[in-house]
């Protein structure tokens, strides 16, 4: 019997993951309407069970509030349900029938997720829905700070999917989740792709697994309050979206930037709303307590009450405190509160004018939140595009509390617990993860036109010069009535120079045959003004033969005529072969018939050309 933990969670991990795949070998067969009826089923359970589940992890953890994360599990259980109701995802999404393509869905397979102690219902909630709705099963690895609410939460979605018909293991919970664990959870063979949500650490070995990874990075969001900006309002919406959940959403507001004359009416409208303003000296005790030299959040601080926060660092706070204020000098490593806090801790930054809060919004972004979120409080959509223009975030939030505009409750965003920050945060996607991410897409696609068409200017490079089909059809003809060449009689007329735009071959040959002609005393026949395969024999040709055969020797026997039905042509050229494929006719030749090496060689693919028998 097992004993070691990392042994027994990577056995564990191992079973789990066989018997998701097996299971997903069953769903993968089940109907839009069957998969729809199954996540239904868990979002409805889920809901029931919103406010325990909430319970549950803060009693567990010890982080966030209970309102907070009772509306984090409904953002899961209800808005995102809503949202991706009607959303095609299993077998056909879509016929392009102009293009002549057809795409299909085609699930991941098992989906790894790894779950983090500040979100753990949620999160949970989330990842499975997403990753059932497209038609996947999940194998859920929780926090192991975190493991009781997570594996409680799996519990419900578990039983409720399968009381709509899901295969019994295609939701899976490791209950003994170690490190080793769960990177043998991410390397799996039959993993087909992560969904990660946790510290750097976490995200950096789902990257590193070889396998597909959706992760995050960190949040450090600016939020820029403008001169036409309703400042009461965009000071309640800065408290609501600072004091949700204690901070612990990676979204949440980390500092204010604002030009120095609106100084005064912000710190008046936060403390109408509740929030403690420090003085210079708490606010270097707060960073001494929140982050360490290397300016990691502190543990014991992560979505902590303000209360406990300033109790820790040596200085009290009324009891219905909202959230703490911080005015800062400046941002970076000599400004530690210009970084992600994970707390109810705002700080605040005052500078001189628009252009110098483009700057310091950028700098914070860049100071660990590069591609996450940021947001504006503004009246002037002039303002507002050019924030968003400028600042590296993914979602530019206007005139909102940042947690609830990032994850959906909001804007109209997707809702999701898994925000992208893109590449510039080495993230595969900057969107808002959903399931439209977790299943790939195969393509039907019919011929709509063949290589020559693809390539016109190819095509039209490709026909021969002038000069040399002149040559070639003067031999052809010279070596077939015994005679000279034209050019050996009489001067040929000068080729065109090279840079001479190309002519269809067939008004060269007719131009060549004329000439021809034209040099035995016969008149020349008209160049035709089209091609066409069904131009008649010339005249001028017969009689010009027949002129010619007077002097030459007794010629061989010829062969009996084509029966009239065979309207034997005198040339081909490609445009001739492409109308007879588009009529689907054939092409009757003779043995005097001139053909184009072009035509020759696609006729040859079509079975286009018939030689009339002699």
């Amino acid at each position: 019997m097992l004993h070691d933990p990392d042994l027994v969670s990577v056995q564990e991990v191992r079973t789990k993951v066989e018997r998701a795949y097996a299971a997903f070998q069953q769903y993968r067969k089940f109907t839009q309407e069957q998969v729809d009826a199954v996540v239904e089923s868990m979002a409805a359970a889920a809901r029931g069970e919103a406010r325990r589940l909430a319970e549950l992890a803060v009693e567990e953890t010890g982080y966030g509030n209970v309102e907070g994360k009772v509306a984090k599990n409904l953002l899961c259980a209800d808005l995102l349900p809503r949202r991706i109701r009607g959303m095609k995802t299993i077998g056909i999404l879509r016929e392009i029938t102009e293009e002549r393509v057809i795409e299909i869905a085609e699930p991941v397979g098992v989906v790894a997720a790894i779950l983090p102690t500040t979100n753990p219902t949620s999160t949970a909630i989330y990842k499975s829905i997403v990753a059932l709705k497209a038609g996947n099963a999940v194998v859920l690895s929780p926090h192991p700070r975190a493991k009781g609410s997570t594996c409680a939460t799996i519990d419900v979605l578990h039983r409720a999917s399968v009381a709509a018909g899901a295969p019994p293991e295609l939701i899976q919970c490791i209950n003994n989740a170690t490190i080793e664990g769960t990177n043998a959870l991410m390397r799996h063979p039959r993993t087909g792709v992560i969904l990660s949500t946790g510290g750097s650490g976490i995200v950096r070995a789902a990257y590193s697994s070889g396998k597909p990874a959706f992760g995050v990075g960190p949040g450090n969001v600016p939020v820029c309050v403008e001169e036409s900006a309703d400042i009461a309002e965009s000071i309640r919406k800065i408290v609501e979206g600072k004091s949700f959940d204690y901070g612990t959403v990676c979204s949440s507001e980390q500092t204010v930037v604002a030009v120095k004359p609106l100084r005064e009416r912000i710190l008046s409208e936060l403390k109408a709303r509740k929030a403690y303003v420090c003085t210079e000296e708490q606010g270097r005790a707060l960073a001494r307590v929140l982050l360490n030299e290397k300016l990691v959040v502190n543990a014991e601080c992560v979505g902590q009450s303000p209360r406990r926060i300033a109790q820790m660092a040596g200085f009290s706070v009324p009891e219905d405190c909202a959230i703490l204020a911080v005015e800062i000098r400046g941002v970076g490593k000599q400004h530690p509160l210009s970084a992600e806090k994970l707390s109810p801790v705002l700080a605040l930054y005052f500078v001189d004018d628009f252009a110098a809060c483009l700057d310091a919004c950028e700098a914070i972004l860049r100071f660990g939140g590069l591609g996450h979120t940021c947001v504006i409080h503004s009246n002037d959509d002039a303002r507002v595009l050019e924030y968003g223009l400028r600042m590296p975030a993914f979602r530019v939030l206007v005139n909102t509390s940042s947690p609830q505009g990032s994850t959906g409750i909001t804007t109209n965003v997707m809702p999701s617990m898994t925000l992208g920050c893109g590449a510039i945060a080495g993230n595969i996607t900057s969107d808002n993860v959903g399931p439209q991410h977790l299943y790939n897409i195969k393509r039907v696609a019919y011929a709509v036109r063949t290589p020559e068409e693809a390539f016109p200017q190819r095509a039209a490079e490709a026909m021969p010069d002038r000069a040399a089909v002149v040559s070639a059809v003067e031999r052809y003809l010279a070596r077939k009535l015994g005679q000279t060449p034209v050019g050996a009689q009489a001067p040929a007329t000068a080729a065109p120079p090279p840079t001479a735009p190309r002519t269809d071959s067939r008004a060269i040959a007719a131009s060549v045959v004329g000439r021809f002609l034209g040099t035995r005393g016969q008149p020349a026949a008209p160049a035709p003004s089209t091609c066409s395969c069904a131009l008649p024999k010339p005249a001028a040709m017969e009689a010009g033969t027949a002129a010619v055969a007077v002097a030459a020797p007794p010629a061989a026997p010829q062969p009996p005529a084509a029966p009239p039905s065979l309207p034997i042509v005198d040339f081909v050229c490609e445009s001739d072969v492409r109308a007879a494929m588009k009529e689907s006719r054939k092409i009757y030749t003779g043995p005097k018939t001139i053909v184009t090496p072009a035509a020759r060689e696609l006729a040859a693919q079509y079975d286009i050309l018939v030689q009339a028998k002699r």
